[in-house]
């Protein structure tokens, strides 16, 4: 049974404004949804029952480790390898973010991950992008290329990004395993991306070091995936050095804590870099990176923040705005979930 408190607390943080920057769409599906899914393709299920799979998956977030964690994407993106599924899954996300506050979303995936499937990358982008319009909620989509494929593969990626830029995608991204995987290797494709106009954001500074959230800013991306290793070098002479260049170069952070304890990146949301980062003058947000795999969702993570890392919910309307100013959406759209926002009271 829930506490009075925490309930109180994740009331006001589902009527808290917030923008989604970091949500993948293959790690956030609804749990219903992925096992009519699996059923439907004829996969089998690890559980026969919700509640079992939830439990699951539960499991997998809490073993701590980063090979388990990631063992429900090879089930999600098989049971979503069709067009009529990659629609659904993107609407399921944009109608659960809106019900649970948002009034901003950006959502990512890499297309290329279901032609092994029988779907093209072309399609299951089309796919994604007119399940999003089925909702009210302003949205956008980011497209992922994996650091473990090939360069290649990476370019086709960020070519079917700029294909489809204005058309419902708002950037580019550079996702999977980071360390050992570094950006530079693709410094003239990104370049390429940047000199067209397309967005980036990174992931750098989770499984690496904080030198690779200065390379990921240097290399063109306005914002950063995680970045929480930043937090080592506070306080140190490299440290100063690097936050005031991440401040030159004017980087913002989405930081998704819950999911960073899942994979090992920090300990507890209590002890979690967020904190440091943002005393530390940090541009940042907090997100929820897999709803589903870590069991989530972007209330329960703001309620979490107040709860454990001694968050004020004014802390959390700054990151709000934050977030706001640092979305790849059109100007009338931010400028519409900032008045949200800032018309918002947090509680006495």
């Amino acid at each position: 049974m829930k506490d009075p408190a925490s309930e109180t607390l994740e009331t006001t943080a589902r009527r808290l404004p917030k923008v989604l920057l970091h949500e993948h769409l293959d790690g956030g599906l609804r749990v219903a949804t992925l096992l009519q899914l699996l059923q439907q393709r004829g996969l089998q299920a690890p559980a026969a029952d919700e509640d079992s799979l939830a439990a699951w998956f539960d499991a997998r977030a809490h073993a701590g480790s980063l090979v388990e964690y990631l063992r429900g994407f090879a089930l999600t993106i098989a049971a979503m390898a069709t067009p009529a599924a990659l629609q659904r899954v993107a609407f399921e996300a944009a109608e659960d973010a809106r019900l649970d506050g948002c009034v901003l979303a950006e959502f990512r995936i890499a297309p290329l991950l279901f032609e092994p499937h029988g779907v093209s990358g072309e399609v299951a982008i089309e796919a994604m992008l007119a399940g999003l319009l089925r909702s009210p909620l302003p949205s956008g989509l980011i497209i992922c290329g994996m650091r473990q494929h090939d360069a290649a593969e990476i370019r086709r990626s960020a070519e079917l990004a700029l294909r489809y830029h204005g058309q419902g995608v708002v950037g580019f991204d550079l996702a999977g395993p980071e360390y050992g995987f570094p950006a530079t290797p693709h410094a003239a494709l990104l370049a390429q991306l940047t000199d067209q106009g397309l967005p980036l954001t990174l992931h750098a500074g989770e499984a690496d070091s904080a030198e690779r959230v200065i390379e990921a800013g240097r290399l063109g991306a306005r914002r950063i995936g995680h970045g929480v290793r930043l937090a080592e070098v506070i306080g140190t002479p490299m440290g100063d050095a690097m936050l005031a260049e991440v401040h030159a170069l004017g980087l913002h952070l989405e930081v998704c804590p819950t999911s960073n304890v899942h994979t090992g990146a920090a300990m507890s949301v209590a002890t979690h870099p967020i904190r440091a980062l943002w005393d530390a003058g940090v541009s940042l947000s907090f997100h929820t990176d897999n709803r589903l795999i870590s069991c989530i969702h972007h209330s329960s993570e703001a309620a979490a923040l107040v709860r454990e890392a001694a968050f004020s919910w004014d802390d959390l309307k700054r990151m709000g705005l934050a977030a706001a100013d640092a979305s790849f959406l059109p100007a009338a759209e931010r400028a519409t979930a900032r008045a949200a926002i800032e018309a918002w009271s947090s509680p006495a």
